[in-house]
């Protein structure tokens, strides 16, 4: 039975600031939810940023929706699958589901003693680990910063673009690095439809996907420039629910789906979309959201099902935090192993998640 949900407050700075068309990021705001029960708890991670640039979400607004909102909807019975049911009635707010609802799925599953590996369907162990490059100032950084990634073995580098840093920076990346390594880009919206024959200019590199060239509301903008542009489109931004993904694929508006737990309402919408897009051969991969390992464990779960055939952003935990609040997630020989114990595998260390809190809020469950 459910006893009571915590809200915890913390800080953690990033190893490098993280510059994508939108923002430079150095730090994060987080924001975990803690079921807790008789004998078991469940951990859940908000992946919201502190300001609304990525989404209309931001972290301070998720956790009023959840005291204010989500938190009433539990009692001591309620499972992730009534939750998502229940949370409907509330617009939006997917980031502060999400971390509600995965919260819920640890702790029902490590009180099953099952791992949410097997009970999303997962048919890896491990899986291919990619990681995000931002805009470095010049390119002699962005080919040492590749150089340093690629050195650490990571499988495929995603570049972040925006205009006027891009055709060139990815012309001078395959050019020191070759034609073999797989290469993607991703734009954060940062076009419009009016760059088609600019974005077209990629299509000489060979490039595994642009991500989200356009605007998340223009999905219609992303059907005409696919007929345009050579390179397949992935959505990210765009694809915030099951049926978005279905209708963008019905027109298609791309060819892969990157799927984000928090950004689709949790791993129980994911997993929809992952079973649509196997059934339809689109493929798909995990994106992140500078998660720690609370959020990186559950991810990795996540994209160790079989239609993620493309490496994700799941990087190692030295890639953004000097101390991750877990043990940390290594990489070896480009892969990353998937928590496989009960629930998510893992849990915060006490002492190291103690030293970035700021506050914990206890709500108990009387009903």
């Amino acid at each position: 039975m459910i006893r009571r949900i915590e809200i915890v407050r913390a800080h953690i700075n990033l190893v490098s600031p993280f510059r994508t068309s939108f923002a430079t990021e150095v730090d994060r705001n987080l924001l975990y939810v803690r079921v807790v029960g008789d004998d078991e708890e469940g951990w859940g991670e908000c992946v919201a940023m502190a300001a609304p640039l990525y989404s209309s979400e931001y972290v301070d607004g998720c956790e009023e929706v959840m005291k204010r909102y989500l938190i009433p909807m539990i009692s001591a019975s309620t499972t992730a699958e009534e939750f998502v049911q229940n949370s409907a009635a509330i617009r939006g707010n997917f980031m502060a589901k999400a971390a509600i609802e995965a919260a819920l799925l640890d702790f029902q599953l490590r009180k099953a003693n099952v791992s949410l590996a097997n009970f999303l369907g997962a048919t890896q162990t491990k899986v291919a680990s990619g990681v995000s490059v931002g805009i470095q100032p010049t390119i002699d950084d962005l080919l040492r910063v590749v150089a340093e990634y690629r050195a650490d073995g990571y499988v495929r580098i995603k570049l972040k673009i925006e205009p006027g840093l891009d055709i060139d920076r990815v012309r001078a990346v395959r050019e020191a690095f070759g034609s073999d390594m797989l290469l993607q880009v991703d734009a954060n919206a940062a076009y419009a439809v009016d760059d088609a024959a600019h974005l077209a200019k990629l299509d000489e590199f060979n490039l595994l996907l642009i991500e989200q060239p356009l605007p998340e509301e223009d999905i219609v903008g992303h059907v005409e420039l696919s007929k345009r542009v050579g390179t397949p489109i992935c959505l990210d931004e765009s694809i915030t629910s099951y049926d978005v993904a279905r209708g963008a694929l019905d027109i298609n508006a791309c060819s892969i789906i990157n799927i984000k737990p928090g950004r689709v309402g949790g791993y129980l919408e994911s997993k929809r979309i992952h079973d649509l897009c196997l059934s339809r051969g689109v493929p798909v991969w995990c994106g992140g959201m500078l998660e720690t390992g609370i959020g990186r464990a559950a991810n990795l779960a996540l994209a160790a099902l079989p239609g993620f055939t493309l490496p994700g952003d799941t990087s190692a935990s030295k890639r953004y935090f000097i101390q991750d609040v877990t043990t940390p997630f290594e990489l070896v020989d480009g892969y990353i192993d998937v928590p496989n114990t009960v629930g998510i595998g893992v849990r915060p260390i006490t002492e190291v998640l103690g030293a970035m809190t700021s506050r914990v809020d206890s709500y108990t469950i009387t009903k």
